[in-house]
């Protein structure tokens, strides 16, 4: 597995991925390889793509996957949200509760850019550590079928 230096200064990897493991998949870069996930929590698998960047703040990072999303009523059985971009895991996030749009604050966002009528936010915590260590920076690319629009997939 590629990993930056500077993941290994903040102590986030030790070199070894500690993902359930159930094939390896070759990376957007052919020179790095990522262990796919396999998820065995209720989840959400949120792709953030567009709004992703590796220079995101924590806090811009998880505003920008918590909101703000078409979803239905299925979203209270989900315990984990997903932060995904490019078909890997940045984030993970333990929900706490839901909220139509625009209803909580946002220090990162604009406000016409998350008060939505008939779309969701959640409020979160990062997950815990063990299950952070499970699914960051591993692909789960493989749980969205080819041309599959929909940025909230349910695992």
């Amino acid at each position: 597995m590629k990993v930056a230096e500077s993941e290994f200064q903040q102590g986030s990897l030790t070199g070894q991925k500690d993902c359930p493991v159930n094939s390896w998949s070759v990376g957007r870069d052919e020179e790095s390889m990522t262990i796919s996930a396999n998820i065995t929590e209720p989840a959400l698998l949120i792709r953030i793509s567009q709004m992703y960047s590796p220079q995101l703040s924590a806090e811009a990072l998880y505003e920008a996957t918590r909101g703000v999303w078409v979803i239905g009523s299925r979203r209270s059985n989900v315990v984990f949200a997903f932060a995904v971009a490019d078909g890997i895991v940045r984030e993970v996030y333990e929900i706490l509760s839901w909220h139509p749009a625009g209803t909580t604050p946002y220090k990162t966002r604009p406000t016409q850019d998350v008060s939505i009528n008939g779309r969701w936010e959640f409020v979160g915590k990062v997950a815990s550590k063990i299950i952070r260590e499970k699914y960051i920076d591993c692909t789960v690319a493989h749980y969205f079928k080819k041309g599959a629009v929909n940025p909230i997939m349910y695992v």
